[in-house]
């Protein structure tokens, strides 16, 4: 199972920094959160049309959403930002917001597939919005560190 770590950086350039780094961002000091098995590609881009209401193609075509922000070379892991829409509905989601996202998303076939119940969907979910509106507080983005 490939290995999700969600991280915060003050940039673009200081998040691509950490891909080819053994052990994640974590062992970089940046705040993150693993979350194994959360792509950040399709899992995620659901994961925004639930908590949006648009829909799945759209939450793809967002100008940040998987966006590769780091050069694939070989093994080493890749590094993904996620969309400015994504992080926002985060920020402004109330517990309660996620405890309705959370049944929807784990019934994704991407989570489905994960064995991810609602209420793991729901910790999930928890996490990323903590780690979310702690970068935001901080003036920062979310990422994904994403090792296959």
């Amino acid at each position: 199972m490939a290995l999700c770590d969600y991280f915060s950086a003050p940039d673009d350039r200081a998040a691509a920094a950490v891909a080819g780094r053994s052990g994640g961002p974590a062992v970089c000091g940046l705040d993150a959160v693993p979350l194994t098995g959360v792509d950040p590609v399709v899992a995620v881009a659901r994961l925004e049309a639930i908590l949006t209401g648009c829909s799945y193609e759209e939450a793809t075509r967002r100008p940040r959403a998987g966006r590769l922000l780091s050069s694939p070379q070989g093994d080493t892991p890749i590094v993904l930002s996620l969309s400015d829409t994504l992080l926002d509905a985060l920020v402004q989601a109330e517990p309660s917001d996620l405890a309705r996202a959370a049944g929807p998303w784990s019934r994704t076939a991407e989570l489905a597939q994960a064995r991810v119940d609602a209420r793991t969907a729901l910790i999930v979910l928890e996490s990323l919005a903590a780690l979310t509106r702690r970068a935001k507080a901080d003036g920062r983005r979310v990422y994904c560190w994403w090792s296959l």
